[in-house]
């Protein structure tokens, strides 16, 4: 039976296959709407609405995290397959070009996990040069820090992705400021076994 984490990881799995599915669809790469993702993809999602109490803090925000993605293409998809029914869809010369990126991420190897990523020489490391335009990339990083501390056994209680979001937005105006420079990075390492953020002029 798979473990929480590995059902997480099959529901991020299968929401970007569903999203590539769904633009060769529109972009006539597909003959129909890829039901059979969806409907798989939807049994998981449910499976963990109500079981919240079962998970850990940053599972439940990884989770949520997931669901609303997956609402908010539901709603993009859903008003898109409308329009096409009443024929007032443009099609893209572009979409040759999707089908073909598509494939080549179906082939790719999967991306390594959080662990492998923070234990590699340099850490897990994001650059940045504007967190209001970069709002993903700071939630993946607050994601691998809050993960990283559990996994390490450090308390992530009084950490809040809204006060995490504030810092990096400061602290990147800050170094940028001081050093006249066009990017942050920011490297989640392990050191004496602790978890560590560090924030460096990118070069």
């Amino acid at each position: 039976m798979a473990t929480i984490d590995e059902d997480l990881s099959q529901i991020e799995r299968d929401l970007r296959v569903l999203k590539i599915e769904y633009e060769q669809y529109f972009g006539g790469g597909r003959p129909r709407p890829p039901s059979d993702t969806q409907w798989r993809l939807e049994q998981l999602i449910k499976r963990y609405a109500e079981r919240g109490g079962e998970m850990k803090f940053a599972q439940r925000f990884r989770y949520n995290n997931l669901a609303q993605t997956y609402a908010k293409y539901q709603d993009i998809w859903r008003k898109k397959l409308k329009q096409k029914e009443e024929g007032i869809v443009q099609r893209h010369f572009g979409a040759a070009a999707k089908a073909v990126e598509a494939e080549r991420l179906r082939n790719a190897p999967p991306p390594p996990t959080t662990a492998e990523q923070v234990q590699r020489p340099g850490g897990y490391v994001v650059a940045c040069s504007n967190p209001d335009s970069e709002k993903q990339k700071i939630e993946d990083l607050y994601r691998v820090l809050v993960e990283t501390k559990q996994k390490a056994g450090e308390n992530t209680d009084a950490m809040t992705l809204e006060n995490f979001q504030i810092f990096v937005k400061q602290k990147t105006a800050q170094l940028r400021e001081q050093n006249k420079c066009d990017a942050v990075e920011y490297a989640i390492q392990i050191e004496a076994g602790q978890v560590k953020l560090k924030a460096r002029v990118k070069a």
